[in-house]
């Protein structure tokens, strides 16, 4: 007898979310000899943040905002990357992380992310909207300096600003250089 739709409890992305809350929580509650320290710190780095990306069902990447009217300081930013702070059933609070490429600048670009930072502008999201979750490796939740964690507020650990304005037609910033402050 196969099961219907509507006998799971949950859906996938809901689970894994769940799966990815209960080892974040496990890390942050300072076990040091737990399996659970040993998934996220394969190689005796120490976080606390599975970084992921979530897939509507139309097989899109999903998106938010954070800093919306650049009211704390630094730009307004998009990212499709997020870490789970609270999950009640398939509703989950989601913080944004911040990506950052090779240049130290923020990227739009996936495949150049080289590191993320914390925030703390958060979305709420129903996971039952979601098909599909990509889990990505802890490592890239860093600070610019290699080998540290980023702190939990972007404001501590990096702004992105404007500095200086040149003209330059290789610049993919619209003539602006964007500078780590």
């Amino acid at each position: 007898m196969s099961k219907r739709k509507d006998d799971f409890d949950f859906n996938c992305v809901c689970k894994a979310v769940q799966n990815i809350k209960d080892l974040q929580d496990a890390v942050e509650d300072n076990c040091p000899t737990s399996c659970f320290s040993d998934l996220l710190s394969p190689a005796n780095f120490v976080g606390d943040t599975i970084p992921f990306l979530l897939y509507t069902k139309k097989g899109d990447l999903f998106k938010a905002f954070g800093n919306i009217g650049e009211l704390r300081g630094g730009e307004c930013f998009k990212t499709p990357f997020f870490r789970v702070e609270g999950i009640d059933g398939c509703c989950a609070t989601l913080s944004l992380l911040r990506p950052i490429g090779v240049d130290f600048c923020e990227t739009d670009d996936i495949c150049n992310v080289e590191r993320l930072v914390k925030t703390d502008f958060c979305i709420e999201v129903d996971l039952g909207c979601f098909c599909a979750i990509q889990c990505l490796d802890p490592r890239l939740v860093t600070n610019f300096f290699r080998g540290q964690e980023s702190v939990a507020s972007v404001e501590d650990s990096v702004e992105v600003e404007v500095e200086d304005v040149q003209e330059d037609d290789d610049d993919n910033f619209g003539g602006r250089r964007r500078r780590r402050r």
